[in-house]
């Protein structure tokens, strides 16, 4: 049984570009934001601090941004598989039913063939005596 079917498999390089792209975005935020922790220490003045501090909440928002984004990718893919394994467990279920459907019929037609062999050994068994008997008269 296939599990993974081919039109899955090009959807998910599709979402794998998707991911790449988003990490790389994180990446460069947190480069960014570092960038600018670095050059919030250069700086002395108050002027270039306040404007340091508002660049480092944009850059930690841009940041939470993105870190959500790939989240919201990843918490989407976990669903999916939640809901292929859920399906994949009915399945077995269905399929586990079966084979006891199908054991229950053959344990079944075995004791009827048990029976029929018994009831044939028992009639021959009697024709042979009977034709015994005959040769011996």
């Amino acid at each position: 049984m296939n599990v993974i079917r081919p039109d899955k498999i090009e959807g998910t390089e599709a979402e794998l570009d998707t991911d790449l792209a988003a990490v790389s975005e994180v990446e460069a935020g947190i480069r960014d934001f570092v960038r600018n922790d670095i050059a919030y220490l250069r700086r002395p003045n108050a002027a270039a601090t306040a404007e340091a501090a508002i660049d480092a909440d944009a850059a930690v928002n841009s940041v939470t941004t993105l870190i959500q984004r790939v989240a919201g990718t990843s918490l989407s893919e976990i669903e999916n598989l939640i809901g292929e394994l859920e399906s994949l467990r009915e399945l077995l279920h269905a399929e586990g039913q079966r084979v006891q459907r199908e054991i229950a019929s053959y344990a079944q037609l075995s004791q009827a063939a048990m029976k029929s062999t018994r009831a044939i050994a028992e009639n021959v068994t009697q024709w042979k005596r009977a034709a015994d008997g005959l040769r011996g008269s």
